[in-house]
């Protein structure tokens, strides 16, 4: 394991433009980490995209724990992932010999000292929600160890909005994954302090984690897609609040026209709609209040899309992937 010393790190946001430089300069020559010093990897949240992206770093051969404050939650994340990994398998993605190695590699616990004793890298996949983000980072930036590289997996929230709580804003930097499986791009997103070596690791890192890496030149909410997906539904939701669509054939238009399985509706229940609601409410426009206006009685209502059973569709066999959905 590779060991750094420490080093006193000044207030960044109160730092002269020399000071600045000669901190990048000393952390570039005493605290670059490689890709090969990555080992052990931390995945804090263990929801839809939190357990992707542990099973991905498992079948990548990295070491990885996978931190819930739930042990309900960790058991659900456990079977999902074996229930996955099957299906990777038998697709021919992932040798069927592996099986049993690549879920030995993952631990599970809700011990924040053991899940942050001897971690490399760290991944944040938790609520969509500053504050608790906030939370969770004031946490483990204490508890991980001072050469620790800290991302963060946010949909929409920006990190310098809490890179200073981690202790490490020049450690800190956005990597955002999709699906992992299907959707295998992984947005590289640095804010201003973030050190300079950082986002060409990450760009390794998600090489070695079979995606295709993008950099986002500056902060920006949504990434690049995300930005671009959130002016498609909040569209679809103008075109269902002014009744000129149902929900199915909104679907069926852009199913049809994109040749996609699903649609933006089908697309807002497997992200989660209590998601898209916390994207929703971090945008002060009159699109996105209407936009939080058809979200917030399904969330009240416990209807938060594939992970409740029920959205705008009710899963596990929703509308939109019967073999009629689309014929006449």
């Amino acid at each position: 394991m590779l060991t750094l010393a420490k080093y006193n790190v000044f207030p960044i946001k109160n730092a002269n433009k020399e000071l600045l430089g000669k901190f990048k300069q000393r952390d570039v020559i005493m605290n670059q980490l490689k890709l090969k010093d990555i080992h052990k990897i931390l995945i804090l949240g263990s929801g839809t995209l939190g357990l992707r992206v542990a099973l991905q770093c498992a079948i990548s051969g990295f070491d990885t724990f996978l931190f819930d404050i739930s042990q309900t939650s960790l058991e659900t994340a456990r079977k999902a992932q074996e229930k996955l990994l099957r299906s990777l398998v038998k697709s021919k993605t992932v040798n069927d010999c592996n099986f049993e190695d690549i879920l030995d590699r993952i631990t599970y616990t809700t011990d924040a000292d053991i899940a942050a004793k001897d971690t490399d890298f760290v991944n944040e996949s938790v609520t969509e929600n500053l504050e608790i983000k906030k939370q969770v980072w004031k946490q483990f930036g204490k508890l991980c160890p001072s050469h620790t590289i800290f991302t963060t997996n946010s949909s929409f929230l920006l990190p310098s909005q809490y890179c200073d709580d981690s202790g490490s804003p020049e450690r800190f930097c956005a990597f955002h994954f999709h699906d992992v499986f299907t959707a295998k791009v992984v947005d590289i997103m640095p804010h201003q302090t973030t050190a300079t070596w950082i986002p060409e690791l990450l760009y390794q890192l998600g090489v070695k984690l079979n995606q295709i890496p993008v950099h986002i030149k500056k902060e920006s909410n949504g990434y690049l897609f995300n930005y671009m997906l959130m002016n498609i539904l909040t569209s679809a939701s103008d075109l269902l609040l002014k009744q000129i669509g149902s929900i199915q054939d909104i679907d069926r238009s852009f199913m049809g026209n994109f040749g996609l399985p699903l649609g933006p509706f089908g697309m807002m229940d497997q992200v989660g709609l209590d998601t898209a609601l916390h994207i929703a409410h971090n945008n002060d426009t009159p699109q996105s209040k209407k936009f939080a206006s058809l979200l917030e009685p399904l969330v009240n209502a416990g209807k938060l899309g594939v992970k409740s059973g029920k959205g705008f569709y009710q899963y596990p066999n929703p509308e939109y992937s019967q073999a009629d959905f689309l014929k006449p």
